[in-house]
């Protein structure tokens, strides 16, 4: 028989310090940490303003849930907030290594299953069905769609995206150790640069991860630094050769950033066959799942250039961890004056645990640390 310990509610603490209470989860290997309490009021009337919030006066409940002990480099996070749209069941913020997400597509599809689950929306009254999830991001409002049996979530959730478009192809980038690099740029909720790994001397499903995560980085900064001077002001030009390049969102200069870069097989055509990509975003940070706005972005950029019709569905398979999202454009949409599409994602999440995490008044590492 197996000795149990009677432990009190929680250890001792700072009591000036409420508890920060946690639901944790995962889509395709990729985490999210959901804050169920704790977390002080985020204020604003907006929530890119509430966003701005929290980066300015609450980091600290990013760096302790997301940053060691607590968590590791490549958690991932979200503080539910209330949304100034009327339609939308909740709102998020999402976390990372580095700050603030416009979007993250992994953390919808679990969020979907989460608020059916925990009474955030109302199941079926009687057998089974689909329950719509309006889901407020960043980068604006996205639908998430939950198969409901017996009140519970079961099976895949897929979204429908904000308007997905391409902001540029063709833009050449001088990587150093790689010399000149052409890579597109799409949006997906956040902006991407996509580029095939081959480009770079890697295959995507074979070469070292901390390979394939130095080259990702180098390409994310090489457009980064050539994104200073340029006012790319004509959004129907898509095709761009100058050294210099500046990333525009029509909505909101708090969605205009370079979130990461995706590094591909290069098999871009339509296939029946999944297509495999890794996702290096914020701080060298290691999406395991294959993206949600990766997905979307790049599904984005394939009907952009012809090689996907509209409900036509492609696999899309991450070489980290071999999960595969699913995802198709359904219908064009425009973004200001961007052409673009809504892209519909599928995946499936599932729940890993719950934590209570304290702090200790003498902790000297309360608010968390890194390490590369």
């Amino acid at each position: 028989m197996e000795a149990t310990l009677a432990l009190p509610q929680l250890p001792p603490h700072d009591p000036r310090t409420p508890a920060l209470s946690v639901v944790d989860m995962h889509t395709g290997g990729e985490p999210l940490r959901i804050v169920l309490a704790g977390c002080p009021e985020v204020s604003g009337p907006t929530l890119l303003a509430k966003r701005r919030y929290m980066r300015q006066h609450l980091d600290y409940v990013r760096r302790r849930l997301m940053f060691e002990p607590r968590g590791h480099r490549d958690m991932y996070g979200a503080v539910l907030v209330p949304s100034e749209l009327p339609e939308a069941h909740l709102g998020v913020l999402f976390l990372h290594n580095e700050g603030y997400s416009s979007m993250c597509g992994h953390a919808v599809l679990a969020l979907g299953r989460f608020a059916l689950d925990f009474g955030l929306v109302r199941a079926p009254s009687a057998g089974a069905g689909e329950v719509r999830v309006n889901i407020h991001c960043p980068c604006g409002l996205v639908a998430a769609f939950v198969e409901c049996e017996g009140g519970r979530s079961r099976g895949p959730v897929r979204f429908h995206s904000v308007p997905a478009f391409v902001l540029a192809t063709d833009l050449s980038v001088e990587v150093p150790g790689h010399g000149k690099v052409v890579v597109d740029i799409a949006f997906g909720g956040a902006f991407y640069a996509f580029v095939s790994a081959k480009k770079l001397g890697l295959n995507v499903c074979s070469a070292k991860t901390r390979d394939l995560v130095d080259a990702a980085s180098a390409v994310t900064e090489a457009v980064k630094a050539q994104m200073e001077s340029l006012d790319f002001k004509n959004p129907n030009l898509f095709s761009c050769s100058k050294r210099q390049f500046k990333i525009t969102h029509p909505d909101s200069e708090d969605l205009a950033f370079l979130y990461g870069t995706i590094l591909t097989d290069g098999k871009d055509s339509y296939s029946e066959e999944p297509t495999t990509n890794i996702c290096v975003f914020a701080d060298e940070q290691v999406d395991r799942s294959p993206t949600g706005s990766g997905v979307t972005a790049r599904i984005a950029l394939q009907y952009h250039k012809g090689l996907l019709k509209l409900n036509q569905t492609r696999a899309f398979k991450s070489s980290a961890t071999g999960s595969v999202f699913t995802g198709k454009a359904v219908r064009e949409a425009n973004c200001g004056d961007f052409h673009g599409v809504i892209v519909e994602v599928s995946g499936q999440s599932h729940y890993t645990g719950t934590a209570s995490f304290i702090i200790e008044d003498d902790d000297p590492l309360r608010d968390g640390f890194l390490l590369k």
